[in-house]
């Protein structure tokens, strides 16, 4: 399953995959994929120092990317980089506050335990945070940079180019991926609306080929309800040189979701399980469906913060959740492809059942044009 790309980048399979867990994408690479591990979650540069020496160790010289969150306005006040976590905590609403410790109250979720710091900080939602995990980043050999929320700013992609390392961006409309090649980025995601997490209004079905006759000659990578060989085959038959895979990794063996319950709770989620919400970050991403998704998304609720006051706002409360894997309100960001997620496997496990499909759609197609041919 290799593309121009794929060959260009040193993986023996387009399939790109994204991750949180540095378990999960030192596996993919290993599998002849290539792992990008996802950055966000890093607030402290020694934690991503040490799972980037953990990445070096375990992924045997192949090549592997990270990405990173860098939105170019996150609040309605100008960042300089010198807004600090406290300045934005300052311009959460008290009846915000009010409203989680309701909900969470209605719902049983007991207390952190005294001391106990949330493990759920989604504090790389900031620029200079973000900054700092590319200062610890551009030390190790790092193949790939991407933008989840789209291009970095101006200075980071020079800063990239000058170590050789290729730029992807993220987007959900031909508008936005023109915007992407104007700012110099080298590779597109195409990431439709069945896409996990942060997502936008149009289908991967349409939105491909668009971009790609949009951005053209510059390489797209297809996300977005991608879950099986024969989806992937779909995306390169859409002029794709790849596809960008983040969900599925979710129920492997190697990912830590650090609650058994909600690994159950994907197992046994269909396609039609998870909504676009605002709840976890305040920018509209694909998740499980909730009663806490439906609790902010109710009429009669507050509405959600901007990023990253959202994210800020529910951190602890997203950590007690997990911590007491309290089942209602327990949810994560994941795709329509979740109806496909119906057992654990092993990373390498998926990648074998990818490439396998892809080849037997690949023959059902070879054979529809011979036979259309005599």
């Amino acid at each position: 399953m290799e593309t121009e790309l794929s060959k260009e980048l040193g993986a023996e399979h387009a399939i790109f995959g994204f991750t949180p867990f540095p378990a999960v994408a030192a596996a993919l690479t290993r599998a002849g994929g290539f792992g990008v591990l996802g950055a966000v979650r890093y607030t402290d540069p020694g934690d991503l120092a040490r799972d980037l020496d953990w990445m070096q160790d375990h992924t045997d010289g192949l090549p592997y990317g990270l990405d990173v969150v860098m939105p170019a306005k996150a609040v309605g006040a100008p960042d300089d980089g010198t807004l600090t976590e406290a300045d934005v905590e300052a311009m959460i609403p008290e009846g915000h506050r009010r409203f989680v410790r309701d909900t969470l109250a209605r719902h049983g979720v007991p207390e952190l335990a005294d001391g106990e710091a949330s493990g759920w900080r989604i504090t790389g939602w900031m620029e200079q945070v973000a900054r700092g995990q590319l200062d610890v980043a551009f030390d190790y050999p790092v193949k790939l940079l991407a933008g989840a929320l789209g291009s970095p700013p101006p200075d980071v992609v020079r800063r990239a180019h000058d170590l050789g390392i290729p730029v992807a961006a993220l987007a959900g409309s031909a508008a936005h991926a023109r915007r992407h090649a104007d700012a110099g980025i080298d590779i597109v995601v195409a990431q439709g609306y069945e896409a996990g997490g942060h997502t936008g209004e149009i289908a991967t079905m349409v939105l491909v080929p668009e971009v790609v006759d949009a951005v053209g000659p510059l390489p797209v990578l297809a996300a977005g309800g991608i879950g099986s060989g024969a989806q992937i085959a779909a995306g390169l038959a859409l002029g794709a040189q790849g596809v960008w895979l983040g969900s599925i990794w979710l129920t492997t063996t190697e990912a830590d979701l650090h609650a058994p319950a909600l690994t159950a709770k994907l197992l046994a989620a269909g396609s039609g399980d998870t909504v676009r919400s605002r709840a976890l970050t305040g920018k509209p991403a694909r998740q499980l469906r909730t009663a806490w998704t439906d609790a902010w998304d109710a009429p009669d609720g507050p509405g959600a913060l901007p990023m990253p006051l959202q994210g800020l706002l529910v951190a602890e409360a997203v950590s007690r959740i997990q911590k007491y894997e309290v089942e209602p309100l327990l949810g994560t960001p994941v795709g329509q492809i979740v109806g496909r997620m119906t057992s654990e496997r092993s990373v390498q496990e998926v990648v074998d059942d990818l490439t396998r499909g892809f080849e037997r759609a690949v023959g059902r197609i070879n054979r529809i044009a011979q036979r259309s041919r005599t």
